[in-house]
């Protein structure tokens, strides 16, 4: 029975270390090479926001699917594992392991599980989705979906737009839930023997302090400075998934005089928590998982130590 190839997943909440860890796998020796896995580090120009590598960063530990669209277009999950799969499996010709590393939770999924048959988005019915959301708000839209698929609904927060469109959308066009369609059988699973690692917080208020601490470094970094440029340099608005990306549409509340400094910091801090929140919930459901406590002082080197011996290289 012929042998499937290695990778590593490093998968954990916001602000967990997931960037220094895999950095370390790299520059302690080990042949690999990293892949993100990340929707918001696909944008480039967005780089104080998302909390992208630094340039002498990934000039030592390059990853591939950085900077690899404008912030006006569009980054599906579908695309990610194409993408994904074409790096792995030149990696894996090359002789290297390829790490994944990232914290958005639908591409590892959709990644290691296959795709499900699910419709494609229909701009028509996504804009009069959004005519009624104007009228009666996102919580009582949140509500609806509660009505049609209680398992997606009670998943989501009242107010993550983007997944309850999307799951509202997937309910009219096919007849069927998402939870039901995701719970049927994907089409394809991702033939390689992984490696899954899961940073996650033994004290989630040490998490908390975490991205309470990266959220004022990317204000005092220039935040505001960067959604003025991006705001300047593209036809930019609040619906582009970009524009979703936590921290972004809260500087762009600022910028508007919608809220005062104050506000904006609670406001993103708060959606950067319920991010965090998401996040662990999504590796809660996830088999096959070696959890790391990433408040560990040698987190790096217990990572360095779980590739070392389960993975062949």
């Amino acid at each position: 029975m012929k042998t499937l190839p290695s990778a590593i997943f490093i998968m954990g909440p916001t602000a967990s270390g997931k960037t220094a860890t895999a950095m370390h796998l790299l520059e302690s020796g080990l042949p690999v090479e990293l892949i993100s896995v990340d929707s918001a580090l696909v944008f480039k120009d967005m780089d104080i926001g998302t909390a992208k590598p630094t340039p002498a960063e990934l000039a030592r530990a390059p990853h591939h699917l950085i900077d690899i669209i404008d912030p006006t277009e569009v980054y599906s999950a579908a695309q990610f594992r194409l993408d994904a799969l074409a790096l792995m499996a030149d990696i894996t010709a090359r002789g290297k392991v390829p790490v994944l590393v990232g914290g958005t939770m639908l591409y590892f999924n959709t990644l290691e599980q296959g795709m499900h048959d699910l419709p494609v988005a229909n701009a028509e019915l996504r804009a009069q989705l959004h005519q009624e959301a104007d009228l009666i708000g996102w919580p009582a839209m949140h509500s609806k979906l509660a009505t049609l698929d209680p398992i997606t609904a009670a998943r989501l927060e009242p107010n993550d737009t983007q997944r309850i469109e999307r799951a509202l959308e997937v309910c009219i066009l096919s007849g069927k839930a998402m939870s039901a369609i995701l719970a049927e059988p994907a089409r394809e699973i991702l033939p390689y023997d992984l490696l899954k690692i899961a940073l996650v917080p033994s004290d989630r208020a040490v998490l908390h302090q975490r991205i309470a601490l990266r959220f004022d470094q990317m204000l005092d970094g220039g935040l505001f400075d960067e959604v003025k440029m991006l705001r300047e340099k593209y036809p930019l608005n609040l619906d582009l998934p970009s524009m979703r990306c936590v921290g972004y549409r809260q500087a762009w509340e600022y910028l508007e005089g919608e809220v005062d400094l104050k506000v904006c910091r609670e406001k993103g801090l708060a959606a950067t928590r319920q991010l965090a929140k998401r996040q662990l919930t999504w590796l809660r459901g996830m088999n096959n998982l070696h959890t790391l406590d990433c408040n560990a002082t040698n987190l790096t080197q217990l990572a360095q130590n779980l590739c070392a011996t389960h993975v062949t290289i």
